[in-house]
């Protein structure tokens, strides 16, 4: 039926072009931001999953610079003590050489000594990274005192960020590699309880007070035994080799288990992006195929709107003369 008050075709025709119009705005957009899911409207549940998954990343992407920061801490550290091992080894070749020489000769090896112990405290001191330096530290800030006034915090540890773990509950939880500086001091600053510096060995010597060139302060120096007074010294320096290479191997496990893990997040944080990725990033091959069918969609639109309106200039003719 021909009607001048409604025009059905038109009205279906503008309601194709209507939903075309929109179809192509929702491709086009997809297209521009290269995102299926843009917001919660498009997709509630993967908007969520992806929210919550970003934020996960940007935790992990603090995590990569703790570990990054913890690595250099830990391989300076490690760096400084195999050096300062191969000193102490020399000066024990020092000692074990000038128990078999005069006493002139003893003046001149320790001279020798007296530059290998400068040499040692130039690589504790260098040992420093971005403030912290685990081989030289205040023995006296090794335990807590909360009944300090004010209260006292232990701060002598290498606390490095792991890993940021969530539950299914949303409880967080952080994962720490932990370096007591206890275990790798040389040298105390607030004290003598440095591998270096303490003088409760066989000699009562320290590494750093070692001389040759008079053993008579040795602990229970007989001037009828005075080898005696040098394996003493050759004692403590001992042990303090075998200190140090507990606290190398210690540096160098924290090394690893910290360069584990850094290519571990590395690859969650690649694996937890392209799984995002999968859930509202736009498929831009499909996109661009659908935005072609639907502009010509909207000219077929177009032009059977045309076509409707056009029936109503039909009726007009039909009442000229």
């Amino acid at each position: 039926m021909a009607s001048i008050l409604t025009n059905s075709a038109a009205l279906t025709a503008l309601q194709t072009l209507s939903t075309t119009n929109k179809s192509l705005e929702a491709t086009q957009n997809r297209i521009s931001t290269g995102l299926k899911v843009a917001g919660a409207s498009d997709n509630a549940a993967y908007w969520s999953i992806a929210t919550t998954m970003r934020s996960d990343n940007k935790a992990n992407s603090v995590v990569q610079d703790s570990l990054g920061l913890g690595a250099g801490k830990v391989d300076t550290a490690y760096t400084a003590m195999n050096k300062a091992i191969e000193v102490v080894d020399q000066i024990k070749q020092k000692v074990l050489l000038a128990k078999t020489s005069g006493t002139e000769d003893r003046a001149k090896i320790q001279s020798e000594i007296a530059t290998y112990v400068a040499q040692l405290k130039d690589n504790v001191a260098g040992a420093n990274y971005a403030g912290s330096n685990l081989l030289t530290s205040d023995s006296t800030k090794d335990t807590a005192d909360p009944t300090a006034t004010p209260a006292v915090a232990e701060s002598n540890a290498l606390n490095v960020i792991t890993s940021y773990n969530r539950d299914a509950s949303g409880n967080v939880t952080t994962g720490t590699i932990s370096v007591n500086y206890s275990s790798t001091r040389l040298i105390d600053t607030g004290g003598t309880t440095g591998v270096l510096d303490k003088t409760t060995g066989a000699s009562g010597q320290s590494i750093l007070s070692i001389d040759v060139s008079d053993v008579t302060g040795v602990t229970g120096y007989d001037a009828a035994d005075e080898g005696a007074a040098f394996d003493k010294i050759l004692t403590d320096v001992e042990a303090a080799l075998g200190s140090m290479a507990t606290s190398a191997a210690e540096l160098g496990a924290a090394k690893a288990r910290i360069d584990m893990q850094k290519d571990f997040v590395s690859s969650l944080s690649d694996s937890i992006e392209k799984g995002v990725g999968q859930l509202v990033d736009a498929d831009m091959n499909k996109e661009s195929a659908r935005l072609s069918a639907l502009q010509v969609q909207q000219q077929l639109g177009v032009q059977a709107l045309s076509i409707a309106n056009s029936s109503n200039q039909n009726i007009l003719s039909l009442f000229r003369g």
